[in-house]
């Protein structure tokens, strides 16, 4: 078996960045960090998850991430799978995090997606069906996020509230 233990990702400020994850994951908790020095960059890490899965956060962040509408070379997007997309959305929304896109319409899963504070997209997504082929079945699809150069015009799906 293989599976992913952690994503390591470089940040602006880890505490700006812990107030988006800290509403996504209220169950997850920093594990451990320290200061170091990274290439003659002092700066500081953390381990932000619970005891099978984490994000690594390392602070001094230069410039900006990398341009999510381009085929620019890198991380276009994380996932997590939630059992209950709408409290998600409303802990996020409470903390002050708007979604940016809501996925397509699908009556086998709901997923939306955001832009946290460095960058980054993270797409959550619940599933409606326990049955992989439902699951990963594409072709039921309606498009919801259409683009028109740099505005996005949206047809929320049914379930979005």
């Amino acid at each position: 078996m293989i599976r992913l233990e952690h994503l390591n990702l470089v940040v602006r400020d880890i505490s700006e960045t812990l107030a988006f994850y800290q509403a996504a994951f209220p169950h997850w908790k920093v594990r451990g960090g320290e200061a170091a020095t990274w290439y003659g960059v002092a700066r500081n890490w953390v381990h932000f998850g619970d005891d099978y899965n984490y994000l690594t956060f390392n602070d001094q962040g230069q410039g900006e991430n990398r341009d999510l509408t381009s085929n620019t070379l890198g991380l276009s997007h994380f996932a997590f799978v939630t059992s209950d997309i709408e409290s998600l959305i409303e802990r996020l929304k409470l903390a002050g995090f708007p979604p940016d896109k809501i996925g397509a319409e699908n009556k086998y899963r709901k997923n939306v997606y955001y832009i946290d504070p460095n960058g980054y997209e993270i797409e959550f997504v619940e599933y409606l069906t326990d049955i992989p082929s439902q699951r990963n079945q594409y072709d039921n699809q309606q498009q919801t996020n259409t683009f028109r150069g740099n505005e996005r015009e949206y047809r929320n799906p049914s379930w979005y509230f």
